[in-house]
């Protein structure tokens, strides 16, 4: 990919999404500032194409995107906008102004439309909803305005609620993709940003701060935790690769397997280490590292966990695969 397109958003969040800016959008402040920016810059329309007044980008092309948007902690969907406005643009049905995350629902007894744990749920404004777990029909696009918010695990996310007579006149937006494989695919490369920032703030630390006379980065032990980090960091960040690799704005579903089981297992590995390093201070609420490991561990979930991707590519190997693992992983991860 053309590195403008990178360069851009890098500087944009440089200027635009400091900790101190995502602070204050978890404490209440209105993510609509921030948006707005993105908004005109054409980010949002990236995979949408050029005759549709895209950027006419293909998947491969916004990983760097997507992990940016993990190294700054973007309090905003800017990736699920992304994913999201491409299949309204396929389907043929007009892109809404403004940001759009990605659901799973299902219909409560009285006909409502229930979504939970809907990441960027407090901050978005419009969610496309899926039902079913593993539905592949057609999914609605709903204004989240006009649903009942309650709180949920983490401060951006939340559970959403329509009734009936507010869900069922949405138009309906054929596609033929699993809604959890593409948060997936979007939260791998998320993770693989979050990782790295992780690690860069890590190691700056320990290169700062001194025990006994010398940098702690100095001991053998902390290198040693420091190589750990590395080394997950980095295979997280080839892992993140693979799932975006796709000829088309949409991923491949055993790619992405490979990629969010990777990208979940360093996620825990990485946030425990880095906090070890750090110590007490890195738990505060003024340290910025808390920041980023509550990211950790949110996108480890979303989308599936490590456990989850692992069934989905053990089910393959013994069902389905045709042939020796060694052929399954040369499949899954060749992406020439």
């Amino acid at each position: 990919m053309d590195h403008l397109f990178s360069d851009a958003l890098r500087q944009l969040l440089a200027h635009h999404c400091t900790p101190q800016h995502v602070r204050a959008i978890e404490a209440g402040q209105s993510a609509q500032p921030l948006w707005q920016t993105i908004e005109d810059s054409g980010f949002a329309d990236a995979l949408v194409g050029e005759a549709q007044g895209g950027a006419g980008l293909a998947l491969p092309d916004v990983f760097p995107l997507w992990e940016l948007c993990g190294l700054h902690a973007l309090p905003v969907p800017l990736a699920e906008t992304m994913l999201a406005r491409a299949l309204l643009a396929q389907a043929g049905v007009a892109r809404p102004v403004g940001s759009i995350t990605l659901a799973q629902g299902v219909l409560d007894s009285t006909g409502a439309l229930v979504c939970d744990s809907v990441r960027s749920g407090q901050v978005a404004d419009w969610v496309l909803v899926s039902l079913g777990a593993e539905s592949k029909s057609a999914c609605r696009l709903l204004n989240a305005a006009a649903a009942h918010k309650s709180a949920s695990g983490f401060v951006l996310d939340a559970t959403l609620q329509w009734p009936q007579a507010s869900h069922a006149k949405a138009a309906a937006v054929a596609s033929a993709h699993e809604v959890r494989t593409l948060q997936a695919c979007i939260y791998a490369a998320q993770l693989a940003g979050a990782l790295m920032g992780v690690f860069n703030r890590t190691l700056q630390y320990a290169n700062e701060r001194s025990q006994f006379g010398r940098p702690i980065g100095k001991f053998q032990a902390i290198q040693h935790q420091l190589s750990v980090i590395a080394e997950h960091s980095l295979a997280a960040r080839m892992a993140a690769q693979i799932g975006c690799h796709s000829e088309s704005t949409m991923p491949d579903r055993l790619r992405v397997a490979v990629a969010k089981a990777r990208t979940s297992e360093a996620a825990l590995e990485v946030a425990a280490l880095s906090h070890s390093i750090h110590g007490a201070i890195g738990f505060t609420e003024e340290f910025d590292l808390q920041v980023f490991t509550r990211r950790l561990h949110v996108w480890r979930q979303a989308g599936g966990s490590e456990s989850y991707w692992h069934r989905v590519l053990g089910t393959e190997l013994v069902e389905r695969h045709q042939g020796l693992t060694l052929d399954l992983l040369r499949v899954t991860t060749d992406i020439d």
